[in-house]
């Protein structure tokens, strides 16, 4: 599963790798959506990066206040 992680959020990025994801930055599933599965965001910016135009139609999963691990676990709910 390939995961687009925004900016800022290594530790969760390092996490979803040791569980076998592939992470990819932000910017380049904004541009091409179909490359990642889900995206996690920090949730500290409401309208993503500026990109108030950006519409995907994959899940997002705010990372905001949550530990790698629960970043996971909500990751994994778009698996099945």
């Amino acid at each position: 599963m390939t995961v687009a992680v925004e900016q800022g959020l290594e530790p969760v990025k390092r996490y979803l790798e040791s569980q076998g994801c592939e992470c990819i930055d932000v910017k380049n599933a904004t541009s091409s959506p179909s490359n990642a599965t889900v995206m996690v965001v920090t949730g500290a910016d409401e309208n993503l990066m500026g990109m108030e135009d950006v519409t995907t139609q994959i899940p997002i999963v705010t990372a905001n206040g949550l530990t790698p691990e629960e970043v996971y676990n909500r990751v994994k709910q778009y698996l099945h």
